[in-house]
């Protein structure tokens, strides 16, 4: 497959710990090359967002971490695409009994991509300033750590209270570990320990990483991996059957017969944490009475939005499958549109009811979401006003100003349920049980405890309606047959692409 040399396709701008995509999906295994692969060769794979810019710090937007986590930046600890926590700077660590030491041992002999020697004073300050500076992102999720000190390559974390959720925040940003001192531009340069080296960016086309031949751990399979954002998936689709790409993440898995005819690409679909999220402001007016939200959920055909995407589960919950504390919540909502009638004559809206509902307008080229919301709450005598909007304005509107009434995204984020927690959060959900419930699962020392404990916090908000939840889709890849090692699980959130290879067969 040949290298794409330009495609003319507007960038979306991610934010807030939001990646907007269309792909919703079920599991599976990449496929299996043919040949011996090309040590030298270079991977083109589409993705759909472009980061706002580079500044693994304080840049909002899981399309930051998609491509920068793992491989260019890396922390004491990481994880796999299955969620599993996993050593990655740190070769080893040790929790005490009462959940309050965690001690780390650094790899000897890492540098950064600029050739610097990484030491246990690096670690030390990276986590300690990302703790004390607010405007680096996720700089709350270190709120615990009371000290952070070095003794030779031990490092050691002590807390101020249990935190369960500590090795797992570290695997994101608050973990990275930057050079103390450095003074690159993060905005558009990157200085990490990871297996790729930031090659170059452009702006509104695609991103290079190349192999980092100094890199402490298994170099990176291919020599270079190019993304290439392409928002629009008919172009995307365009894109592979020309040769121009040789993955497609976000891929519609309705197009399935087109992309696998030439026998050059298959499809994979793997399970994900992205949550298709359907937001009741309920501040006041109509959606402030449950029997209004309980009723538009029972009025949702959600197994029709899972045809739709030829992919994908329901899901009647905030927390999806591959997290802690999942449970099959279908008999909370079912759908019913009689029982959702009565609940509406129950609240006094009888003759009707007009609701907006505000919706990122990149989502109308995929699964026709809008239109099904549309009919199912009109069977039931609510009309619905569809706000499509820019990503931008979805953002200042809804996710910062909370100015909307019923509003549609992909959350594609692992393990936030704490959103539900958070009465600021642009949910709007204000449940003091349900904050205190997951205040004790994060103090919990206990895993199976902590994750019971989220299970029964999630079962309130589903109870609450506090919003509906539209499906659980999946990562939609559409993988070239002379590629191998491509994940399939979770690939919105979190891409390690070091054991991508490419054969010459």
């Amino acid at each position: 497959m040949l290298r794409r040399t330009a495609l003319a396709a507007a960038s979306l701008m991610a934010a807030g710990l939001l990646v907007l995509t269309a792909c919703s999906g079920g599991g599976g295994a990449a496929p299996t090359s043919p040949g011996e692969p090309d040590p030298d060769a270079s991977v083109a794979i589409r993705l759909v967002l472009e980061p706002q810019n580079l500044d693994i710090r304080e840049t909002a937007g899981a399309a930051v971490d998609q491509i920068l986590v793992d491989n260019v930046y890396q922390g004491l600890v990481s994880r796999t695409p299955e969620q599993d926590i996993v050593p990655a700077l740190a070769s080893d660590w040790t929790v005490s009994p009462d959940g309050l030491t965690y001690t780390f041992t650094l790899r000897e002999g890492v540098t950064f991509h600029d050739g610097q020697e990484l030491t246990p004073q690096d670690v030390v300050w990276s986590l300690t300033t990302r703790r004390d500076t607010p405007e680096w992102r996720d700089s709350a999720r270190l709120a615990d750590v009371t000290s952070i000190t070095a003794d030779g390559q031990d490092i050691t974390l002590t807390l101020s209270a249990p935190d369960s959720t500590l090795l797992w925040n570290l695997t994101g940003r608050a973990g990275i570990v930057l050079k103390e001192g450095d003074t690159v531009d993060y905005k558009t340069k990157a200085n990490g320990t990871g297996p790729f080296v930031l090659g170059s960016w452009r702006q509104g086309d695609s991103i290079t990483f190349t192999r980092n031949d100094a890199y402490w751990g298994d170099k990176a399979a291919a020599a270079e991996v190019v993304f290439d954002y392409i928002p629009d998936p008919q172009a995307a689709l365009s894109a592979a059957l020309a040769g121009e790409v040789d993955v497609v993440t976000g891929f519609d898995a309705n197009q399935k017969d087109q992309i696998e005819q030439s026998g050059d690409f298959a499809l994979v679909l793997g399970k994900s944490t992205d949550k298709g999220t359907l937001a009741f402001n309920q501040t006041t007016g109509p959606l402030a009475d449950k029997r209004v939200r309980q009723a538009i959920r029972q009025a949702i055909d959600h197994d029709a939005f899972v045809e739709a995407a030829a992919s994908g589960q329901t899901l009647y919950g905030p927390i999806p499958e591959l997290d802690p504390g999942y449970e099959d919540l279908s008999d909370v909502a079912p759908y019913d549109p009689e029982a959702a009638k009565k609940l509406l004559a129950e609240a006094g809206y009888e003759d009707g009811l007009e609701l907006s509902l505000t919706i990122p307008s990149f989502y109308s080229t995929s699964i026709p979401i809008a239109q099904i919301l549309v009919s199912d709450l009109n069977e039931v005598g609510i009309t619905l006003d569809v706000n499509s909007v820019d990503f931008s304005t979805w953002l200042n509107d809804v996710y910062t100003n909370k100015d909307y009434e019923l509003s549609y995204v992909l959350h594609t984020e692992a393990r936030d349920f704490e959103n539900w927690a958070n009465p600021d959060y642009y949910f709007t959900y204000d449940n003091p049980e349900v904050q205190e419930l997951y205040a004790e699962s994060v103090a919990a020392t206990d895993e199976s405890q902590a994750a019971d404990l989220l299970k029964q916090a999630a079962r309130i908000v589903s109870e609450d309606a506090a919003a509906d939840w539209i499906a659980n889709g999946a990562s939609v890849v559409a993988v070239g047959t002379n590629i191998t090692g491509m994940p399939s699980i979770n690939v919105n959130e979190r891409l390690n692409v070091a054991e991508i290879a490419k054969s010459n067969g």
